[in-house]
Parts: structure tokens; C-alpha cells; sequence
């Protein structure tokens, strides 16, 4: 699933994306709303639906108008919140790539109580790389790793829709 050579890492996100289907399954029922974070996790909740056979809701949801951040990350063109479906009282399992530092998941909450209050937020990560600067915890993670600060770890789809990860260092600004 993962090597770890001379401080670098290798993961085989197809093999952690298998581990994370089966562990997020349990969590899923008939009345389970399916959220992913643009744009990773609206990859996965797209994927998963297919590959798990699901027919329950689902939607996808930015952090762009929410961030507490811009001045560092600047305005991203990921896409538009969309949530085909009434947020008032629903149980949305939220799906995300990567957890870092809990902002981005601190920005999707507070847009998706823009659209009303669910009943329940559960949150699923293919990746918990530690570093919290929030107190957000994923209810699942496939794979719990440390980086360092400076490391950027992105999920990547190829045209078939398999997934890898880039692992990069950040520049300094």
C-alpha cells in the first residue's frame, strides 16, 4: 500500500482507494447522503457510486467561499457547490483526499449549513496526514501518515479515472 524509502514515500492510491471503499461501505445506508469535497472527494463519491453499486444520494461541495486562508492559497476554479438534494435533516457522509489541517473541512461545513441543517456530518478520508491546526477528525481514514510541514500530498485522476498520488514540497512565500 505504501513504502517508505530514504524519507521519501511512495502510495498506491488505487490499492488505499480499494481499502477505503470497503471501509467507508458500513457507513453508507439507504438514507446516507454522499458529499464529496471538490475535487478528490467529489472523484471518490463519483467512483465509489459506481463501483459500490449505490443508489443513494449524492453531491459535491466546494470550500472556496468559505476559506479562512485566501491570502496563502489564493481563489481555486475547483467548481460549484452542487447538492441535488435537501440538505435540511440529512445524514451526509462527507468524502475528502486528504486531511491536513482541517480547513478546508471547517470551510465545507459552513457552506453546507448554507444550505440548510443536517441531521448529521460524518467525515471519510482516503488520507490522514496529521498536522491538524483545527479539531476536525475523520470518522474513517484508509491510511493515517505523518508528513512534514512543507510537503504537499495532492490526489490525482488520469483519464480513466484511476487515481495516484504527488507528493511535493511546498515553495516558500
Amino acid at each position: 500500500m505504501s513504502t517508505v524509502n530514504q524519507g521519501h514515500i511512495e502510495l498506491d492510491a488505487e490499492s488505499i482507494y480499494k481499502e477505503f471503499c470497503v471501509g467507508v461501505k458500513p457507513l453508507i445506508t439507504p438514507s446516507t447522503a454522499l458529499v464529496g469535497v471538490i475535487s478528490g472527494g467529489s472523484w471518490l463519491v463519483k467512483r465509489m457510486t459506481q463501483d459500490l453499486s449505490l443508489s443513494c444520494s449524492t453531491g459535491a461541495i466546494s470550500s472556496g467561499l468559505h476559506r479562512d486562508d485566501f491570502a496563502h492559497r489564493g481563489l481555486s476554479d475547483g467548481g460549484q457547490t452542487k447538492l441535488p438534494f435537501s440538505v435540511e435533516g440529512a445524514d451526509i457522509l462527507l468524502i475528502d483526499d486528504v486531511l491536513y489541517t482541517g480547513r478546508t473541512i471547517r470551510a465545507v461545513l459552513n457552506e453546507l449549513y448554507d444550505f440548510g441543517r443536517p441531521s448529521s456530518v460524518r467525515l471519510a478520508v482516503l488520507v490522514d496526514r496529521g498536522g491538524r491546526e483545527l479539531p476536525i477528525q475523520s470518522d474513517y481514514a484508509a491510511v493515517r501518515l505523518s508528513l512534514a510541514n512543507g510537503r504537499k500530498l495532492t490526489l490525482e485522476q488520469d483519464a480513466r479515472g484511476h487515481f495516484k498520488f504527488s507528493l511535493e514540497s511546498k515553495s516558500a512565500t
